[in-house]
């Protein structure tokens, strides 16, 4: 252990801070810095540009399967990298997008009695064949074998896990249900033609919820709460979702609704209903149909893509693993069940899907990996001055809103101009950007204010600008 030590302490890199920490040679590492270290930095950013296309394609097949502008665009600004047909590299700036949306999921889940859970990805073949589901899911089951010949599966969803879970505590009173036990992981499908970047991929990250009951009637209750629940959450993030009847699939169980957001380049298709709110997949009404089962009304038909998708499952999987409780009376009774789930990836690419324009991406406000972008002047500039001015403002924001404290970025990059330092902030679609252009330099300083979601742009000193940011919702 001391040998190895000794090697450690002679190692160049650890050299090399201590050099820099000491003060005594040139800062190379921003985090190291005093002065500059608590400043997020746009230089310092990892955030792959500008694939070829060869370089795509060689990884996402044909040049029609680019048309969807949500892969057109996380490809181009560096949100995420090919790695293989169906799998990506989720870089800096979607990560914290999706931790954002994670944490929003999480709210909303908690409100209604969710508990986190983490199941493993890795699902015991038995569970999958009691079910049935091993062979029923075909192809599209990744599976695999061990070194001792046992077979597994890399979960697409976990009804069998959880309820074995459940089924394995023995001593389970009604009055201790609901359980409403979700998780956010990684699901696997083998598409066999994986396309629309994370709209359609092999590898995905899901929120999947399983509630268990003591009634049908309290199914039911809870049924409608999860689902009140996602429509709270799409509010939330602007998305204006449909709720509509669907088939219940290879999952089971006795109802089901999808979530579908309207969008052009959505696999399915779904029908509305004017005047009564009736909703439903084009797969469960008689094709073709065009009048509304509910009123008789005229039905419009319309494309969307799958965000959540809940299931009524009743006792469908607590009668094959024995998920019971005992009631009031002591007599032990199968558990009734749901489950829920929501598109985690999918949620943040089909909002990039329908809010950005062709050529920047718009984000949810709540999503934005970053809220905002300063952009001083640039070197060498007759506004240069300001350079300063602008310093002191990334410090006061920071520090009179707490709230935006890791959700300000400077544009460091000062050999640009600000015009392109700007095209790039509406590229990658910050909700605010700030400029200390020529107007930064009057007395008292004004600064350039762009509000990117509705091209409003102010200008307003610094105590304006405090004032004006204070707004800003972030989770």
């Amino acid at each position: 252990m001391e040998g190895l030590l000794s090697r450690c302490r002679a190692l160049p890199v650890l050299a090399t801070c201590s050099h820099q920490l000491s003060g005594s040679g040139p800062h190379r590492f921003y985090h190291c810095d005093p002065e500059r270290g608590k400043r997020l930095v746009l230089s310092r950013m990892f955030q792959p540009q500008n694939l070829r296309e060869d370089q795509v394609l060689s990884l996402e097949g044909t040049s029609g399967d680019l048309t969807c502008k949500s892969q057109r665009l996380m490809l181009h600004v560096g949100l995420i990298h090919p790695a293989s047909p169906g799998c990506y590299h989720l870089l800096p700036y979607t990560v914290r997008a999706m931790e954002k949306l994670e944490r929003v999921i999480d709210q909303e889940m908690r409100a209604i009695g969710g508990q986190k859970v983490n199941m493993p990805s890795l699902s015991p073949g038995e569970l999958w064949r009691a079910t049935n589901r091993w062979d029923l899911m075909g192809k599209e089951l990744l599976r695999l074998r061990d070194r001792h010949g046992k077979e597994y599966c890399l979960g697409p969803t976990h009804e069998e896990a959880i309820t074995a879970l459940v089924a394995s505590q023995k001593t389970v009173s009604y009055k201790q249900l609901p359980f409403l036990l979700y998780q956010v992981t990684r699901k696997f499908r083998d598409e066999p033609r994986p396309r629309f970047g994370l709209l359609r991929g092999r590898e995905f990250y899901m929120k999947d919820m399983y509630s268990f009951d003591s009634s049908p009637e309290a199914a039911r209750h809870t049924y409608s709460l999860v689902c009140e629940a996602y429509g709270s959450l799409f509010r939330r993030l602007g998305l204006r979702c449909v709720r509509v009847q669907a088939d219940v699939g290879s999952i089971g169980g006795t109802a089901s609704h999808e979530f579908q957001l309207p969008a052009d380049i959505g696999e399915d298709r779904f029908a509305v209903c004017p005047g009564c709110g009736f909703s439903a997949n084009m797969e469960t009404l008689h094709w073709p149909q065009t009048d509304c089962p509910a009123c008789g009304g005229p039905l419009t038909e319309a494309r969307g893509i799958e965000v959540g998708h809940t299931f009524y499952l009743g006792t469908k999987y607590s009668s094959i693993f024995n998920a019971q409780f005992t009631d009031a009376q002591g007599r032990p009774c199968l558990a009734e069940m749901g489950c829920y789930g929501l598109g985690v990836t999918r949620i943040l690419a089909a909002a990039i899907e329908v809010l950005s324009t062709e050529d920047c991406v718009r984000w949810p406000g709540l999503l934005a990996p970053y809220q905002l972008c300063l952009i001083p002047p640039k070197k060498g500039s007759k506004e240069e001055a300001a350079a300063e001015l602008m310093d002191h403002l990334y410090d006061l924001i920071t520090e009179a809103l707490p709230q935006l404290r890791g959700e300000v970025l400077l544009d460091d990059r000062t050999h640009r101009t600000i015009g392109n330092r700007l095209k790039d902030a509406n590229k990658f679609g910050y909700p605010f950007v700030i400029i200390a252009g020529k107007r930064a330099l009057e007395d008292p300083a004004h600064f350039e204010v762009w509000s990117q979601n509705t091209g409003e742009v102010l200008f307003l000193t610094r105590e304006g600008v405090t004032e004006f940011l204070s707004q800003v919702r972030v989770v």
